[in-house]
């Protein structure tokens, strides 16, 4: 149970589109195209924003309760923070490329399964196509069968000249020929 419930939770995370048949994946990518699918996984997922709080909070304790409180030297950067705000904003401009770049992957995908799926629905539409048009074929054997079994059922019934014979479509009659 629990492993399965950590299969699952794996899982999760993870974008399963490289397994669609109509998606490049691995070495049909471009370097570019690999790297934007790693960072799309890598900065969209809850470890790097859990990560990142980590780093944050780990500066302002490290700027003032170790350097400031712990061993009375200067912080490298002191409250209220300012390289730190430097680093976040430059962050901020990187991220932005980041999420247009990943943004554009996500496109391309997208298109890759559209067109996958189009090419799809048009086979089977000409699937569809075929198996009416053989059906229709068994249905009018299968109806010139039952004909035929019905003539030959009549022929044993009636003796002479009209001996298995009746208009198509039109059932045998039932009484038998008077004899002379």
């Amino acid at each position: 149970m629990h492993a399965t419930m950590t299969a699952m939770a794996r899982s999760a995370w993870q974008s399963h589109w490289h397994k669609h048949p109509g998606v490049r994946s691995g070495a049909q990518l471009s370097r570019g195209e690999r790297a934007a699918d790693r960072m799309r996984n890598m900065m969209g997922s809850w470890p790097f924003v859990f990560g990142f709080f980590a780093v944050m909070i780990a500066w302002a304790l490290v700027n003032t309760l170790l350097f400031e409180h712990v061993l009375h030297h200067k912080a490298f950067d002191p409250y209220p923070y300012i390289l730190l705000n430097l680093f976040l904003s430059m962050m901020a401009g990187v991220q932005a490329a980041a999420l247009l770049i990943a943004a554009k992957r996500a496109d391309a995908i997208s298109s890759e399964v559209a067109l996958h799926t189009a090419s799809n629905t048009d086979d089977i539409k000409t699937l569809i196509q075929e198996n009416t048009a053989l059906t229709s074929q068994v249905k009018k054997n299968t109806d010139l069968l039952d004909e035929i079994h019905l003539h030959v059922a009549n022929i044993g019934r009636k003796v002479g000249a009209e001996m298995g014979h009746f208009a198509p479509g039109d059932p045998p009659s039932t009484e038998p020929e008077p004899t002379s």
